[in-house]
Parts: structure tokens; C-alpha cells; sequence
């Protein structure tokens, strides 16, 4: 994860962590396989390989990369190879927010001590975690700096969320949202929109507080969408579904570092982006989930609302004037192909309808894992 910190807004280290399912390709169920992944996968990735909650499930990262194309250059190069290996093993993986039909009542809990003392804490909150998501950390050496941006940066998590969405499904239903993974995971505490803080003195004294009254006994079990990292001197984005397509991943992943850009910038001139009431952009959250792109959001400084779209090229036109000096307007632009093809949410819909089979769905999202890859 990224450990060197930046000498100028266009100067950052990025890491993204991405969640997969692992499935069966004969019942398309998920698999509990992990062990033998992660068997073969360290030899090969290292501590690019970890496990997660389920053993249906893996967590792979990219080494601190100066540039998206390095980080997306590993992503394509840790799919690939997690791929052989899941082959060897006979199994398959996927990236989408939730599995289609899979029940989590049926998944095996990951033997590991935080894992355990996750569902200890939470009980069957911890037990319906089936679900899979994108992180990204962007570095910010200033500790105010880092809150400052947390504050602005909260009302683009629903029009990340939108460009995102990969989890219309749950045991076998059609949800009616674009992202049920948003829902399940704001069953636990210390979930969704962050808060806002003075300061950074002003959060570390919210962290004291919780830790000493043993509402966390370390700071991980923060799990806001938005977040200073518990580990790196980064801002933690961890709103988006994990995405199907690695050029969607990247293409979320290029409006998240030219809006740490845009926003860095403003700052040196004393510019910031208005603050708006946690409420409203938790409102805006619901609609993300709820309708993707394809619904209205709020627009908070006009006071009305905005198709979704619109918004989102309005966040383009925003940031347009850094996109070249951050050389990611290949990556940045593939955000119009999501506006017009949909999301990976937006495909597997489209799939069901066409068959009324949800195992055609998990077809889609194996070959679309993959697109790009091999």
C-alpha cells in the first residue's frame, strides 16, 4: 500500500485493493477454495494475495504505483495470474459486488482470528458480509489536508457508487438497486458517509474516545466509505462496488485522483469545495444504490434535482483542467462508455432479462473479469 507521500498535487502514490468471488464453474455456486488460492497464489503474487471473510473469496492489491497506468498494468497482470491458478484448481473468479444466487447461510467462514472475532462482535451481521468491494488509497502527506479533502470528497461518493455498481442481486432475487453490497454493508457500525471533522487533532480525538470506550479497540473498525487509512499517510476510498471490467475500475479510479488533484489545488489557492449536510449526501447515496446512473440525484448547491448523468458530466467538466497534467484522459475518458453501455449492475440485468437464468449471469461476469486480461 502507498507509503510515499507526495511533494505536489500531480505527485501521488496510488494502491487499489479489489475483493473477487470464487466460483464453480459447473454449478457457476461459489467455491470455498481460498486455501488452495492462496496456497499456490503466494508463491507467485506474495502479499498482493490475501484471504477475506468467506473462503469464497480472495483479496488481491497492487504494490505502491506512481501512475494509474502502473496500477492498472498490475491489476491486469494479478487477474491474469490469479486466473491460472484458480484454473489449476478448477474454479474460477469474479468481480462483482455480490453473487447472484449464492446463499451466505451456505459459506464457510475464513479460519482466521479477525475473522472470528468479527462475527463474535457482529454476530450474523458479520456472517451476511457476502459481499465484494474496490479500495483505493490516494497519498496526502498533510494530516489536515487529508481531513479537509475527506470533508469535500464525501459528496462525490454517490457518483462514484454510480459508475460502479455491481451488485443488483441477492440469493437468488432481483434486488430493484443497482448496489445491494451498499446495503448489506451498513448493517454494521461505522459504515457510510464519514462524518465531518474540524481537524485532524479533531479526529484523532473521536478515535481516542472510541477506543477508550471500547466502541473500537483499533481504528480498521472505522469502515466509513471515506477514510483516513489506519495504516498509510492516504485517503481511503472504499464506496465502490468492486468493478466487473478492469477499464471501469480504472476509469472510477482516474476521477477519484483528479478530484484529490482538483481539490489540492483549490487548497493552494484557499478554495474549497462547499460542505454539505451529511444527511443530504447520504440521500444521494440511497438514490446511487438504488437507481445508478439511470435515476436523479441531488444537486445540493442548486437545490434540485439532477439526472444522474448530467451530474457526472458535470463532474468531468470539473476536472478537466487537471486530467492532462495527471496524464490519465485515456483512462478518465472511458467513463463515457460506462454512461452509455451501462454498468456491470446495468449488464447482468440486461442478461436476466434476456435469459431468466442467473447462471448465465455469473457466465457474463467470469468472461467480463477477464475482458482485457487474457
Amino acid at each position: 500500500m502507498p507509503a510515499i507521500m507526495p511533494k505536489s498535487a500531480y505527485d501521488y502514490t496510488i494502491g487499489i485493493e479489489e475483493e473477487y468471488q470464487i466460483v464453480d464453474p459447473e454449478t457457476r455456486e461459489l467455491s470455498s477454495a481460498i486455501e488452495n488460492i492462496l496456497s499456490d497464489g503466494q508463491d507467485e503474487l506474495g502479499n498482493q494475495i490475501t484471504a477475506e471473510l468467506m473462503q469464497c473469496q480472495v483479496e488481491i492489491g497492487t504494490r505502491i504505483c506512481r501512475s494509474l497506468k502502473e496500477a492498472k498494468e498490475q491489476i491486469i497482470a494479478v487477474r491474469g495470474s490469479l486466473n491460472r491458478i484458480a484454473r489449476k484448481h478448477g474454479v474460477r473468479i469474479v468481480a462483482a459486488g455480490t453473487h447472484p444466487f449464492s446463499r451466505w447461510e451456505d459459506q464457510n467462514l475464513t479460519d482466521r482470528e479477525r475473522y472470528f472475532g468479527l462475527e463474535i462482535e457482529n454476530k450474523v451481521l458479520a456472517r451476511q458480509l457476502l459481499i465484494c468491494g474496490m479500495h483505493m488509497h490516494i497519498s496526502i502527506d498533510d494530516k489536515d489536508a487529508r481531513i479537509d479533502l475527506m470533508n469535500q470528497l464525501s459528496y462525490f461518493c454517490p457518483h462514484l457508487l454510480c459508475l460502479s455498481t455491481s451488485s443488483p442481486f441477492w440469493m437468488g432475487m432481483d434486488t430493484g438497486l443497482k448496489s445491494y453490497r451498499s446495503v448489506i454493508f451498513e448493517c454494521l457500525p461505522r459504515t457510510g458517509i464519514p462524518p465531518v471533522f474540524r481537524s485532524w487533532n479533531d479526529y484523532q480525538e473521536y478515535i481516542d474516545i472510541s477506543v477508550k470506550t471500547n466502541c473500537i479497540d483499533e481504528p480498521t473498525k472505522i469502515r466509513w466509505d471515506l477514510r483516513p487509512s489506519p495504516k498509510y499517510p492516504t485517503l481511503e476510498f472504499r464506496i465502490a462496488d468492486v468493478c466487473t471490467k478492469v477499464d471501469e475500475a480504472i476509469a472510477v479510479c482516474a476521477i477519484k485522483i483528479a478530484l484529490v488533484a482538483k481539490l489540492m489545488r483549490m487548497r493552494r489557492n484557499n478554495q474549497s469545495w462547499r460542505i454539505y449536510r451529511n444527511e443530504l449526501i447520504q440521500e444521494n447515496k440511497f438514490r446511487a444504490l438504488r437507481y445508478g446512473f439511470d435515476g436523479k440525484l441531488l444537486d445540493l448547491g442548486r437545490h434540485r434535482e439532477i439526472d444522474a448523468r448530467k451530474l457526472i458530466f458535470e463532474l468531468l467538466t470539473f476536472v478537466d483542467d487537471v486530467v492532462d497534467d495527471l496524464d490519465i484522459r485515456e483512462e478518465i475518458s472511458y467513463v463515457h462508455t460506462i454512461l452509455s453501455k451501462g454498468t456491470s449492475a446495468d449488464r447482468q440485468l440486461k442478461r436476466y432479462q434476456e435469459t431468466g437464468d442467473l447462471k448465465s449471469v455469473v457466465d457474463l461476469l467470469i468472461d467480463e473479469t477477464l475482458e482485457g486480461v487474457v
